[in-house]
């Protein structure tokens, strides 16, 4: 039977249109105008503009891809130092980008689902706290590398001063436990004043029994006893009011507490005692959010992320002893309330400088 013409200009027109089998075609068509029709379905199927597009876009970025690992190559092969640089930078952005977009879809789901900050589990809240301290001093670098070859800038800023100018994603492995010794060391400097404060201050309590009891503690701290939680709690009462709580102490006491938390002590005093209660409850909340989710729930550099923070020094402990100190801090934390953060800040000092026996700084 001949193929009738008519028809198979109209089944081509209707797939075309509609992507389908046609409807309506004379059914006297035969088999090679079948043949025809299935075709042309699978020339609109698989050659669509779009998918074109698709393909062409694959084709680039792999053909970028390709570019750049032969780029790398010849850099670690003839600049490795150099290539090392390169690859800290480069690495640095994947990982803060990652950062951003794990910040957004948490801060997605909170105004999603009405969920408070409080209520948000530990390593969320980590995220948060940690994203926002990074881009604070991460802004100045992003804004500089904008402008055409700015990143060599970039890579000379990093050789030069890695530590003031560059957040943690740009650090190496070594350089991130080198430069935690170098903060770590830096408020080390402080814990001595900071304990001398309290020895001055505890001769102005009018409490007999409490002012023994401070005493006590502080000549315990710097006889390189480290004391327990008890002797901390027989004290708290003077850290929520006069003399010591946080908005009642001498601006001298809050700015040598500022480099604990690695915060300038160098603005106004009503600034730097708002500064220091909101980081303290913030780190209390962190604190709560570990108890919900089980210490045993964090590993080994979360443990020492988390020691580091709450001012231990991190060197030279194993994970078992990153454990045991925390186990203890959380024991404190947990049961202060809110108007107690001035103790709080204090223990970075008394519950860190002689674990597990540390000479004296």
């Amino acid at each position: 039977m001949a193929v009738s013409w008519t028809g198979v200009c109209r089944g081509a027109s209707l797939v075309v249109l509609y992507g389908i089998r046609p409807v309506g075609v004379k059914a006297g068509l035969s088999t090679p105008s079948l043949a025809f029709r299935q075709s042309s379905l699978w020339f609109v199927r698989h050659y669509s503009p779009s998918q074109a597009r698709h393909g062409i876009g694959r084709s680039i970025v792999s053909r970028f891809k390709w570019v750049n690992e032969k780029y790398e190559r010849f850099l670690q092969r003839r600049f490795p130092r150099f290539y090392v640089l390169y690859h800290t930078f480069m690495r640095g952005f994947r990982l803060l980008f990652q950062d951003a977009q794990e910040v957004r879809r948490i801060k997605t789901r909170m105004l999603t689902n009405n969920i408070d900050h409080l209520t948000l589990p530990y390593r969320e809240m980590e995220k948060l706290r940690q994203f926002r301290r990074d881009m604070i001093k991460a802004i100045p670098l992003v804004i500089i590398s904008i402008p055409p070859f700015a990143n060599y800038l970039v890579f000379i800023l990093m050789y030069l001063y890695p530590r003031q100018l560059l957040i943690r994603h740009f650090w190496t492995p070594q350089q991130l436990v080198e430069f935690q010794g170098v903060y770590h060391t830096q408020r080390a400097h402080h814990h001595w004043a900071i304990v001398k404060g309290l020895e001055r201050t505890a001769t102005s309590v009018q409490d007999s029994r409490l002012k023994s009891r401070l005493m006590e503690l502080c000549s315990k701290v710097r006889g390189g006893v480290h004391p327990v939680v008890s002797d901390v709690h027989a004290v708290r009462t003077l850290f929520s009011g006069p003399p010591l709580g946080v908005r009642r102490m001498y601006a001298d006491q809050m700015r040598q507490l500022c480099p604990l938390l690695f915060l300038t002590p160098r603005l106004p005093t009503f600034l730097i005692s708002r500064r220091l209660n909101r980081h303290a409850l913030e780190l209390m909340q962190l604190d709560r959010a570990i108890v919900r989710l089980g210490l045993h729930q964090l590993n080994d550099v979360e443990l020492r992320e988390a020691c580091y923070v709450r001012g231990l020094n991190p060197d030279r402990l194993s994970p078992g002893q990153f454990r045991e100190w925390l186990t203890q801090w959380l024991q404190f934390s947990t049961h202060l309330k809110e108007s107690e953060t001035s103790l709080y800040l204090h223990c970075m000092v008394l519950l860190t400088v002689n674990y597990p026996k540390h000479p004296r700084h």
